[in-house]
């Protein structure tokens, strides 16, 4: 690193995807920033640069980071981890040289940046070399049962958030062993996330959602889903509270 001024790594939760769900300090920080860096795949721009689509200032220095590989590739297997963190080392050498030239950085991230957002993999490799400040967002899973009007929790329930990447055997280990659950990266997996539900008696319970709070968002019970189509940004709710009014 050089001797002189560094810049500012800022970690910026961008909210579930609606624009108006973004924080007033996440607006300031993406207007004002010298380098706007974000996550898509490849071919894409990724829902994180488009959320804040009207805010971006003119003349900002966009550096997008593609994903060398997303679902093509299994996530326990040898190459699968080979080339994902290949690929967050250099996307933190990307941003590090932009840092070190005393230019801020802002890294946007879909909910909030310390969960389960691909921001973390940079966090964890230069906020000890850098000064760092982390914006929360809304979550995908709170802005999905503020817009189906769910109670999730309430007194003494216990709300599980399970990826639904676990095996069938554990999630439904995990099911019956909590009140509440939010079941995310659904995907791929909700043919596996029906069976655990059914497995468990929480099938009934169960309410799927869609690119919460999107323009182009779908929910409606489990149940009532006729197909096992649903994209990555979809989540299962299983509310807790059974004393509704």
């Amino acid at each position: 690193m050089s001797g002189g001024a560094v810049g500012r790594l800022i970690g910026v939760g961008t909210g579930p995807g609606d624009p108006e769900l973004l924080t007033v300090k996440a607006v300031k920080a993406i207007m004002e920033t010298d380098v706007l860096a974000y996550f898509a795949k490849a071919g894409r721009r990724g829902n994180g640069r488009a959320i804040v689509d009207e805010i971006v200032r003119e003349g900002t220095i966009e550096l997008p980071l593609y994903y060398p590989v997303t679902t093509e590739i299994e996530k326990d297997e040898q190459d699968y981890i080979s080339q994902i963190g290949d690929f967050y080392e250099q996307s933190a050498k990307a941003v590090a040289d932009h840092l070190e030239a005393g230019r801020t950085v802002a890294v946007l991230s879909e909910g909030d940046p310390l969960f389960y957002g691909s921001y973390m993999h940079l966090h964890v490799r230069l906020a000890h070399r850098f000064p760092t400040e982390v914006i929360p967002g809304v979550t995908a899973m709170s802005g999905c049962w503020s817009q189906a009007g769910i109670p999730i929790v309430q007194g003494d329930d216990v709300l599980s958030v399970l990826p639904g990447t676990l095996s069938e055997a554990e999630l439904g280990r995990k099911l019956a062993d909590t009140e509440a659950a939010v079941i995310m990266k659904v995907g791929r997996n909700l043919p596996k996330i029906r069976r655990a539900l059914a497995k468990t008696g929480r099938i009934n319970d169960a309410f799927y959602v869609e690119r919460g709070t999107m323009s182009n968002t779908d929910m409606r019970r489990l149940i009532d889903k006729a197909d096992d189509v649903a994209p990555y940004f979809s989540i299962v709710l299983v509310p807790g509270w059974k004393a509704k009014p």
